[in-house]
């Protein structure tokens, strides 16, 4: 557009200005080396069009590959974080970036990979930093910072990156690492105003800390004091950081003399009809809280028939308002789920009963069958599923009182992440299809059991499928097993 301007342009002042060119020759001659002059305009014009038309065709190839790839399958190809991220950042920028190519021959260029750039991180780190999310401005952060020091090229530098990173430190209370940062940034760039000024401030504030430190050191010399024990154990770590370790993996391992107390076995239902000739397969994840894991107890058919049914219902997973036993949305649940009926499909009826074969307690005072579904990142931070002494008012609207137990099926594999994990105990249940796990929040006297307070991990990579039941106190005063053997 630019060129076809430029011609118009060059050609009709030429031709309006001097409308009595012909009558001379030599005047003539003029027009010759003008229309030269034009056409190497236009041909540069052409070229540019076409190294425009160019860049444009190898973007919508590499997009029709992309597309090829994804439509094939899509739920696993946004299952992958680094594709969701990716697609997420071509719809809000890059086809942005190319319609200012259509229209102005402006572009960077459009990449696709498989991994994260430092520029990726350092993006999501300023989202976590908007969000005052300090502890996850820290991990992007710092691995932004990572892949520069690696030697990425990118459009980011380190001062910046260490400008949020130092503050984000700051903010979680690690004063002298603030301190080391900021002294980092300044050795990049000694005239960062705002760094020097929290420079002066952190120093000033180390400085204070340790006069204070020094008089109570003073006033309790003579009495003797307890070295530190180099370390944290892993039982005195912040819940988060439990959470954070199991979920990647790092559990608590149990001493021999606990394994040896886990067991597989048959399970009859005690001796329901059902069960006997073909059993239920069990398995002990953990011994205190009894967690117990059922196999190929719910098939594949049931399955998409639960899904089918859910998947038009789904909507942002609901947490109960302890204060008001509403429903409501909470930032710390990430899924969306929906609520299924036993009377409305016979698929879900007989999940429902099987549930209550197998664990003795009546089903028809629990909440509905909720099925829930994790993308990317969906997770649900730790919770009880019980209420607390004070929250009596949890659950009134049901009057079925508390829940006594949950049922959680697992109705997909996850690629990475995903683990339903107890923080408290170091438990880690991983998503297995066709599997489901049981356990009591309730001890028989009807108090709170605090070590089921559990988590449902991030998902990583892939796409997590979970629906479970609640069964509440109503019903089950002659029901609950004396002991949890009695489940066996």
């Amino acid at each position: 557009m630019i060129w076809y301007i430029l011609i118009i342009g060059i050609l009709l002042p030429q031709s309006l200005a001097h409308p009595g060119f012909f009558t001379s020759i030599g005047q003539m001659t003029d027009l010759i080396h003008t229309e030269k002059d034009l056409v190497t305009s236009l041909k540069d014009y052409i070229k540019a069009e076409e190294d425009k038309l160019e860049q444009i065709k190898k973007w919508a190839e590499k997009l029709d590959r992309l597309t090829s790839t994804a439509t094939k399958d899509p739920e696993g190809f946004v299952g992958h974080p680094v594709n969701a991220f990716k697609l997420m950042k071509r719809l809000n920028t890059e086809w942005s970036e190319l319609e200012n190519l259509v229209l102005k021959d402006m572009s960077d260029g459009v990449k696709h990979k498989s991994f994260l750039t430092a520029e990726d991180c350092f993006e999501l780190g300023k989202v976590a930093y908007t969000e005052a999310d300090y502890y996850h401005t820290e991990l992007w952060m710092e691995q932004a910072l990572r892949q520069l020091d690696e030697g990425e090229i990118s459009t980011i530098d380190k001062v910046s990156v260490l400008d949020y990173l130092s503050y984000a430190v700051y903010q979680q209370g690690d004063l002298d690492k603030a301190l080391l940062l900021t002294k980092k940034l300044l050795e990049l760039d000694p005239e960062h105003q705002r760094a020097n000024g929290n420079l002066k401030y952190f120093e000033y504030i180390m400085a204070k800390e340790k006069d204070v430190n020094k008089s109570a050191s003073d006033d309790q010399s003579d009495q003797k004091t307890t070295p530190k024990k180099k370390g944290v154990a892993v039982d005195y770590l912040p819940e988060r950081q439990k959470y954070e370790m199991l979920c990647r993996g790092e559990g608590i391992k149990m001493t021999p003399r606990r394994q040896k107390k886990l067991f597989c076995r048959y399970h009859d239902g005690n001796r329901n009809p059902k069960f006997i000739l073909a059993p239920a397969k069990q398995e002990d994840e953990w011994d205190k809280p009894r967690i117990i894991r059922f196999h190929d107890i719910i098939s594949d058919a049931e399955i998409e028939i639960v899904k089918d049914l859910a998947k038009p219902r789904l909507s942002r997973a609901t947490v109960h308002d302890p204060e008001t036993g509403k429903l409501t949305t909470a930032q710390y649940r990430v899924s969306k789920s929906a609520w299924l009926s036993g009377y409305e499909n016979p698929v879900v009826s007989r999940i429902n009963m099987r549930i209550q074969d197998l664990t003795g307690l009546d089903v028809s005072t629990a909440e509905e069958l909720q099925v829930a579904n994790y993308g990317v990142g969906g997770q649900y931070e730790p919770h009880f599923d019980f209420a607390r002494k004070d929250e009596p008012d949890a659950f009134k609207e049901l009057g079925t009182g508390n829940r006594i137990a949950t049922w959680l099926f697992y109705m997909s594999d996850v690629s990475a992440g995903g683990a339903t994990v107890f923080p408290e105990v170091g438990a880690s249940v991983w998503p297995k299809k066709g599997t489901a796990v049981f356990w009591y929040n309730l001890f028989a006297s009807g108090e709170g059991d605090y070590s089921t307070r559990h988590a449902a991990c991030p998902v990583l990579v892939g796409n997590k499928w979970v629906s479970n039941k609640w069964l509440h106190e109503r019903g089950q005063e002659f029901r609950r097993p004396c002991t949890l053997s009695e489940l066996e």
